[in-house]
């Protein structure tokens, strides 16, 4: 009986290491600088875990831009920016795909479509702010 609540309190104890260690690296402030066919922009997001909230602002030249998302390694949307393009907005991410891009931010990369040319401007997440 000893033994176990001695295991329990040790198994409590770890688990709120773990858990304060991941909160450590978690990043609700992301930026990106993004570039492409001759133009550069930025945008910046703000991470909002009680609701799963991404929030964005751009700061782009372009015009004609038809969408906005996160991308993994491999091109695939990991979250979409709305449900098309918008300066400024937020929407609701999955839980899986919000914890990855909020815990390895340099992961992923911010395309942004335009009539033109998908993911004609793009750039990696970093911890931070983006200024121009």
């Amino acid at each position: 009986m000893r033994f176990t609540a001695l295991t329990a309190a040790c198994v409590t104890a770890a688990m709120s290491a773990a858990g304060a260690a991941l909160a450590g690296t978690m990043h609700p402030e992301l930026g990106a600088r993004l570039s492409g066919m001759g133009e550069h922009g930025i945008v910046n997001l703000t991470l909002n875990a009680t609701h799963r909230d991404i929030c964005w602002t751009f700061d782009i030249p372009t015009k004609g831009a038809t969408a906005a998302s996160i991308r993994d390694a491999h091109g695939m949307v990991v979250a979409k920016l709305g449900p098309r393009y918008a300066k400024k907005g937020c929407a609701m991410a999955a839980t899986a795909a919000f914890t990855r891009i909020e815990s390895k931010p340099s992961s992923y990369r911010v395309w942004v479509d335009t009539k033109g040319h998908r993911g004609e401007l793009r750039g990696a997440l970093f911890a931070g702010m983006a200024h121009m």
